[in-house]
């Protein structure tokens, strides 16, 4: 392909996260026959071209870039060059920049292929043993204490899987913050380094995976992933069976016990069993 023209179209290209050799046949093609390589960080990214004997030139484009540098990019488009989309590492947009330039070149009518590859957020869902069939990511935690608990706040009662990247120097006020607001109890994996030389995978509670990071240095290094299991049903059970309790006495004073089980099952979303048992307690309680 490095000797082909690409069709003129904005390319977001997945680069490795660390290991290099998760670089893609298909993504090296692209970056080679590509007009441009709009870069995140050219210096950074200069390193993975050279390695892969990549000579398309680049321009940086990332947060801190104005409206013009986006616009001569889609210029360049229009103009019928091919312009690649890269970040320091891992799937552009995934917490990287790149949004503002795919929604403004598809208000332009402008073709975005995507070239997929590596990414931190699915590589760490991969192996975290948490369930993945729902999972909500929640990118980085705000910086300052106050907005990172209201952030988490927020999420207390979510019962998907959630995913949020670390700063290193942030990771223990954040698996505090964790702590506080989910409980010591909470399952949660803490994904380091990913695919490089010092990868480590750390399965634990909240409250021990705290201490573990507190204890070791190492694991205050890197870029780091965290995922955080759900309220379990289970756990949202309980934290409804005081206002269950409420409801089922209001109800027994004017219904029979299997009418205030159906309403109340109806109402909450409890396991019938469940209630059904404590409305016989209930009952039996009433003199």
């Amino acid at each position: 392909m490095a000797n082909r023209t690409l069709e003129a179209a904005l390319y977001v290209v997945s680069t490795p996260i660390g290991n290099l050799a998760d670089m893609t046949h298909r993504a090296v093609q692209v970056l080679q026959a590509a007009d441009l390589i709009a870069a995140e960080d050219t210096r950074h990214s200069g390193q993975l071209l050279q390695h892969f004997d990549i000579g398309t030139p680049m321009a940086a484009y990332h947060d801190h870039s104005d409206a013009m540098v986006a616009e001569r990019l889609l210029e360049k488009i229009e103009a019928g060059q091919a312009v690649a989309l890269i970040s320091d590492a891992g799937t552009p947009l995934i917490a990287d920049p790149g949004y503002k330039l795919v929604s403004q070149a598809r208000a332009r009518n402008i073709r975005v292929v995507p070239v997929p590859g590596p990414s931190a957020l699915i590589t760490a869902l991969s192996v975290a043993g948490l369930p993945t069939d729902r999972f909500i990511f929640e990118g980085f935690l705000p910086a300052k204490a106050e907005g990172r608990r209201k952030q988490l706040a927020g999420l207390a009662l979510e019962p998907r899987t959630l995913v949020f990247y670390e700063s290193p120097h942030r990771v223990q006020d954040s698996l505090k913050a964790m702590v506080e607001v989910f409980g010591i109890e909470r399952k949660a994996v803490l994904a380091r380094e990913l695919t490089k030389r010092f990868e480590t995978l750390i399965a634990d509670s909240l409250g021990n995976l705290l201490e573990r990071v507190a204890a070791d240095q190492n694991q205050q290094r890197g870029e780091i992933v965290l995922a955080v299991e759900g309220l379990s049903r289970e756990q949202q059970q309980a934290d409804e069976l005081p206002e269950l309790e409420k409801m089922l006495i209001v109800l027994l004073a004017e219904l029979s016990v299997k009418q205030s089980v159906a309403l109340a099952v109806r109402l909450t979303g409890v396991n019938k069993n469940t209630v059904y048992e404590m409305a016989l307690r209930l009952n039996k309680a009433v003199p």
